[in-house]
């Protein structure tokens, strides 16, 4: 086998029945129109920007981009934005506000997504602010353009499969797959988009440019002449590739090359029919944070560090013991500790805290999830960086029992990361950003994965019928309080997640997020 494999190989001789019975449901979808748009975002090259890697730009070496996907049914209209960034945060609420009141788009079907890029202006710096709120119009006009190019009947096809040149961190087994939607008018391909869990391999950490998933975009785009190519990150906050992070120009491009290959050769393989009418929903899903460490802890890390100075901004050198001085203000002034991620909202420039200085209609406030249902396929956009355990379970979850799931993290405002219960074991870089680049006085709870998950599951399965759900179990090995039995279950009753025991027998039964 070589670099790539498709997703048919994988699942063998289930794969004409799967196919037929999503075609079925499909068949039964209202007709959608489709429209793209693609811009230019790079900035002003006059103007040296702060970029992700920490440095100043001082050149480019490829222009960025934004690109937009609108898919009609006629009643609802979802739109799916990508971009050459990190994240975009001060754009977010800007455009949330502006799509709602003058193109009627709720925020549940506006679906930001980020590329990773790291190789582009890091959008918490002050001094990049004027950027952030530029993107806004420009995007804004973007999503105006797709929508005002709209055409159909437009068909839906989804496919996976993989790219074994990634490596991960957090003592996990690593997750290769490659996902497609491929949009289809007539034998016209009207876009693909696609995703990788993956760090973005960039070539530098000055200039402006938009590392590997960039050049694989443009690969598909010369090999399938006409159709719009869009990327976003999966869930890759514990992934990279095998080359690591930073690799010479060529080895960035060949790279590309290496994911543009995969994707076509799934757009090119059997590919599930996913057209149909359109839902969503967006929820913010609550996490869980751990206790403070002690006053006399605190103020030991304290003695080396500036105590005056309040929160720093990125690229402060201080930044990283911001989260020092919180903990400080929040002993000596009796405030209370967060216990989730809702006790706080995000600033623009990247800080926890109890409330803005002047309130926000679409405050930041971490898990937004948006779970979009797209036909019979489940279509779901996570905030942060996500790990990749994380996505790897809740595609599990669903696709055993043949509903079709594309999952994406590195949606809207901020990339704080979400670990695995692994990574906060270890105290990883994956768990401390938490504290050390947002400022939190405390870290996460271990159970932060699965609350995740669990959050993420409850939402798709408050949106699909019971029928789909008929028969769906998710097995965990947990000990039952009741009987001590090894072995548990989450399944849906009446829309709602339940936590039951696995013994025939014991009774014992609890909603999940009680």
């Amino acid at each position: 086998m070589g670099a790539c494999a498709r997703w048919s190989r994988a699942v063998g001789g289930w794969l004409v029945i799967s196919i037929l019975v999503l075609t079925a449901v499909a068949g039964e979808a209202a007709e959608l129109t489709a429209g793209t748009a693609k811009a230019v975002i790079t900035p002003d090259l006059d103007t040296s920007r702060a970029l992700v890697t920490g440095g100043m730009s001082d050149g480019l070496d490829h222009d960025i981009y934004a690109r937009a996907l609108v898919l009609n049914d006629g009643t609802k209209r979802l739109v799916i934005v990508t971009y050459d960034l990190n994240c975009l945060d001060v754009a977010t609420p800007i455009l949330r506000v502006r799509c709602r009141d003058e193109l009627g788009i709720d925020p549940a079907y506006l679906v930001l997504l980020a590329t990773h890029n790291h190789e582009a202006p890091i959008q918490i710096a002050p001094t990049n602010f004027d950027y952030g709120r530029w993107l806004a119009d420009r995007i804004f006009d973007l999503i105006k353009e797709a929508i005002g190019k709209e055409q159909g009947p437009a068909r839906l096809l989804f496919g996976y499969g993989y790219g074994y040149f990634l490596a991960n961190v957090g003592n996990v087994p690593a997750d290769y797959e490659i996902q497609l939607l491929k949009v289809m008018r007539g034998d016209e391909v009207v876009a693909m988009l696609f995703n990788q869990p993956t760090h973005p391999l960039q070539g530098s950490e000055t200039k402006i440019g938009v590392g590997h998933p960039g050049y694989a975009l443009d690969e598909v785009e010369k090999r399938v002449p006409g159709a719009l190519a869009m990327y976003a990150d999966a869930f890759g906050a514990n992934q990279g590739t095998v080359e690591g992070l930073l690799a010479p120009l060529e080895t960035v491009q060949s790279v590309g090359k290496r994911l543009a290959d995969c994707v076509l050769e799934i757009a090119e393989g059997p590919l599930q029919d996913v057209t149909g009418p359109i839902s969503s929903r967006l929820e913010v899903i609550s996490l869980p944070l751990a206790p403070p460490i002690s006053y006399e802890e605190a103020r030991k890390l304290a003695e080396k560090i500036p105590r005056d100075i309040g929160f720093v901004p990125c690229p402060n050198p201080d930044r990283g013991t911001n989260w020092i001085r919180s903990l400080l203000k929040h002993h000596e002034e009796k405030i209370p500790f967060p216990t989730t991620t809702t006790d706080r909202v995000c600033t623009d420039d990247g800080f926890l805290v109890r409330e803005y200085e002047t309130p926000r209609e679409f405050p930041c406030r971490y898990e937004e999830t948006i779970v979009s249902t797209i036909g019979p396929m489940v279509f779901v956009a996570m905030q942060g960086e996500v790990c990749a355990p994380i996505g790897m379970q809740i595609k599990d979850a669903f696709r055993r029992y043949d509903i079709p799931i594309m999952v994406f993290a590195y949606m809207g405002e901020h990339n704080l990361y979400i670990p695995t219960r692994e990574l906060v074991r270890v105290g990883a870089y994956q768990a401390r950003v938490i504290q050390t680049q947002y400022g939190s006085p405390v870290g996460w709870a271990p159970e932060v994965e699965e609350e995740m998950v669990a959050g993420v599951i409850r939402m798709i399965g408050s949106m699909l019928p019971e029928s789909r759900l008929a028969g769906w179990q998710r097995p965990l090995a947990m000990t039952c309080p009741d009987c001590g039995a090894p072995f548990m279950a989450e399944v849906f009753r009446d829309g709602q997640l339940v936590l039951r025991c696995g013994l025939p027998g014991c009774s014992f039964e609890e909603a999940v997020g009680d």
